[in-house]
């Protein structure tokens, strides 16, 4: 008899942890505050309460799936290892000297972010290799072993080697890594040829020191988080979501935790895009508002926007080139610092300011009654009326509106002459702004735009604020999933196995052969099985292979999808063909070439059941609440409505407040609420029938 098809996903937030449970039929889900000195600890728990209240056996879990911000928290708070960078001689400061551009050109004050390997342990060995990773000066090894006593005089945690042109030849650098684990068998190193085998050393090097910052922290929770699930039973494959949205085995994620980063939001996008097709929306923007912060995605034909290069902890107002920069697979977003418990502040020109400081789980918002004094967005939502006081986060706790009105009065309401109401007022316009300006600007990048696109809302603050945001984009439909409160972590159960491998190998259309196209895929074929391996062994791989292209002389190339690997000038035809639809036009006679090639192996998304039941409209009504009217700015009467009440016949006209275990929509004045008939919340602006 065979094992049921049971799958449990996790999803560690700055400030809650999400766990859900697929069962044959229906999803059962869980949130609980994250326990940010032991992050699994909060897992664990989530584990234990969902096998009791299902009635699961530990063993009839076939795989665990998970996500978390660690990796992401850890290198914008810089609470990473203490970790060295080996470089060639002579260049020491690549990593600092960046791209020696100026990204906002006109304001002397915008700085981006301080390299994570400061100079003094920024260390060069005698060595080099060309272009094509020809040797031009061998290997120092004498250069190699006079940096071991300084791997203990630095109480160094983490090592990368970043060696240049190691993409072309890694000689180099294994030798490196093996004289350094001669006397320091133990220590993590990361290895540029291995974490990025790219062109473009500034990338290579800054994305080889993020993987290395981040390894220590990242194996050692996944191992203690595997040994507690093992504890109880849980003794299934461990995958891990990737920042591509697709899953990676254990051994994988510990070799790469740089991966790891924007793995929790890469699920919500998952969950965004089926809903997509599911619901046929061609353009969707997805918004995913947690306790910590707000990630906003978009999406074409189900599909969204995907990029081998991204930054974590943008400096200056959400700018490109003010982060640090990462290369590799990732699904394009923008993530700002405005969640739940993101604090509100007032600045030396009167101003409210909220975030990026996050009030996180401990000691959270002022009306969690943990402790904390700060005025936060999750306050200001309780005092106009957008939360209950009880219930609150499927009952973990209830809300203590004393301390939120103390906390709004303290630190905002005195330094600006306003009440309570509307220092929370101001919170909330402040926050909604914000978020409305990075969806503009993120478009804008991408060159596109917002209105008219279909918003889609998760996390357990986003439909709080979906349709005020959706009013400000000039968005008129709005859709809250089931299980809205967890929604990262249901994207997670829907998500393939998959590794996507890189090597730069530079090449001329005009005189490549017929043979090397085939050659380099076969050789990023075996390393992508490689690491796929076991995680993946029961599926069917499919491949997806790109190539990386540009007329001769340009400084930047365009994906180009490789479908016959043995002819070249289809190869040809296929860039024009792209290059074609993305700049209206191509270069006659002019040569291309190829910098990189990819290939990802994928399993397909597994299939997860969650019927939805039709419920009966005398019940729908259960109460009502005042809620404040952000467009007035009055008070007003709210019907409120369980969303377990609320069935496809249903027609909820706005004000409303429609509540369920881990979320709460707000239907304003001029939106009207009904069921799918896949069973999500349809919010529609300007429709009063």
């Amino acid at each position: 008899m065979s094992r049921p098809a049971i799958r449990l996903s996790a999803d560690i937030g700055g400030t809650f942890t999400d766990l859900a449970l697929a069962l044959p039929g229906r999803i059962a889900t869980e949130k609980l505050l994250t326990t940010p000195d032991a992050p699994e600890e909060a897992v664990l728990e989530g584990v234990r309460r969902l096998l009791k209240a299902t009635d699961t056996a530990p063993n009839d879990i076939e795989a665990v799936v998970h996500g978390t911000t660690l990796a992401t928290n850890a290198l914008i708070e810089r609470r990473g290892a203490r970790t060295a960078l080996i470089v060639t001689e002579g260049l020491r400061d690549s990593v600092e000297m960046a791209q020696e551009n100026r990204f906002a050109q006109y304001d002397i004050s915008a700085n981006r972010p301080a390299p994570l390997v400061p100079r003094h342990l920024r260390w060069e060995v005698s060595e080099r290799l060309n272009w094509r990773g020809e040797v031009l000066v061998p290997l120092d090894e004498s250069t190699v072993r006079a940096l071991a006593q300084r791997i203990d005089d630095e109480q160094i945690e983490s090592l990368a080697i970043g060696l240049i042109h190691a993409y072309a030849n890694p000689t180099h650098e294994i030798r490196v890594a093996e004289i350094i684990r001669e006397t320091h068998p133990d220590l993590p190193i990361s290895l540029a040829s291995e974490v990025c085998p790219e062109i473009r050393e500034y990338e290579r090097q800054s994305t080889t020191c993020a993987n290395a910052y981040v390894q220590p922290v990242m194996s050692g929770y996944l191992g203690r988080l595997r040994q507690g699930l093992s504890g109880m039973g849980v003794d299934c494959d461990m995958l891990l979501m990737s920042s591509a949205g697709t899953l990676l085995g254990l051994e994988a994620a510990r070799q790469f935790p740089i991966r790891l980063v924007e793995s929790g939001p890469a699920g919500g996008a998952i969950l965004a895009a089926q809903i997509a097709a599911e619901e046929k929306f061609d353009a969707v923007l997805s918004f995913d508002m947690g306790g910590t912060t707000a990630k906003i995605c978009l999406l074409d034909n189900a599909t969204p926007l995907t990029s081998r290069s991204f930054e974590v902890a943008r400096e200056y107002r959400f700018m490109r080139g003010s982060g640090l920069p990462i290369r590799i697979p990732v699904i394009e977003m923008v993530e700002i610092g405005a969640g739940g418990g993101s604090i509100a502040s007032v600045d030396a020109l009167g101003r409210i300011q909220v975030g990026p400081r996050s009030a996180g789980s401990k000691p959270g918002p002022a009306c969690y009654g943990r402790g904390g004094s700060s005025p936060t967005v999750t306050d200001a939502d309780f005092l106009l009326g957008k939360l209950r006081a009880d219930g609150f986060a499927g009952g973990a706790f209830s809300l203590n509106r004393d301390a939120s009105e103390l906390a709004m009065r303290d630190e905002v309401g005195s330094a600006l002459g306003l009440s309570e109401t509307e220092s929370a007022y101001g919170i909330t316009e402040v926050v909604d702004e914000n978020m409305t300006s990075a969806a503009r600007m993120h478009a804008v990048e991408w060159g596109t735009e917002v209105n008219g696109r279909t918003l889609i809302a998760f996390g357990g603050a986003a439909p709080l604020h979906a349709a005020y945001l959706a009013n400000k984009l000039g968005i008129d439909s709005v859709v809250v999933p089931r299980g809205a409160g967890v929604g990262s972590a249901i994207g997670f159960l829907r998500a393939p196995i998959a590794f996507e491998v890189v090597k730069s190998r530079y090449a001329r259309l005009s005189s490549l052969g017929s043979g090397v196209v085939r050659q380099v895929f076969s050789e990023l074929r075996e390393e992508a099985l490689a690491l796929v391996h076991g995680a993946a062994s029961a599926s069917a791989l499919s491949e997806h292979r790109l190539a990386f292209m540009r007329y001769l002389g340009q400084g930047h190339e365009i994906p180009v999808e490789v479908t016959d690997l043995d002819d070249v000038a289809s190869l040809r035809t296929a860039f024009e063909s792209a290059y074609q639809a993305l700049f209206g036009r191509t270069i006659p006679d002019m040569d291309v070439e190829v910098l990189s090639w990819t290939m990802s192996v994928s399993s397909d998304a597994p299939e997860i059941e969650w019927s939805s039941e039709d419920a009966d409209d005398q019940s729908l009504t259960t109460g009502e609440r005042q809620l404040f009217d952000l467009s007035n700015q009055t008070w007003m009467t709210a019907k409120t409505y369980s969303r377990s009440a609320v069935g496809m016949d249903s027609s909820i006209q706005g004000p409303a407040l429609i509540e369920e275990a881990q979320t709460t929509t707000v239907v304003p004045p001029g939106f009207t609420a009904r069921q799918t008939q896949h069973g999500h919340l349809l919010l529609t602006r300007g429709n009063d029938s």
